[in-house]
């Protein structure tokens, strides 16, 4: 049985990881991976409109992935933890395992 302090634990660790279940923000953090961004370089860089851009950057920020501040009439985004994008290095590692077996099990058809 999980204790009160462990179940806590997963579930903030769920909900940062549900802040990054989108397609479009695998995308923004990819793009911020290698600096702060403006809502509008975001925006080009992952080809979706900036009110949609910036309707996913809230969900990010508010589950702690992102910081942001304001440069005049701009808003700019950072990952506040760079290490971030080791996940999705290990995601891509998960893929290639699974590409491998599914091509071991073609040549067994």
């Amino acid at each position: 049985m999980l204790n009160k302090d462990k179940r806590l634990l997963f579930e903030k660790q769920a909900e940062i990881a549900r802040a990054m279940a989108h397609p479009l923000r695998i995308a923004i953090i990819h793009f911020l991976k290698d600096g702060e961004q403006c809502v509008c370089d975001i925006a080009e860089n992952v080809g979706s409109e900036r009110s949609n851009v910036s309707r996913h950057l809230s969900v990010m920020t508010g589950a702690g992935l992102l910081e942001y501040r304001k440069d005049g009439l701009k808003v700019i985004y950072k990952l506040k933890c760079i290490c971030i994008v080791d996940f999705f290095s290990c995601v891509t590692d998960v893929l290639k395992r699974q590409a491998k077996d599914s091509e071991k099990l073609l040549k067994a058809l």
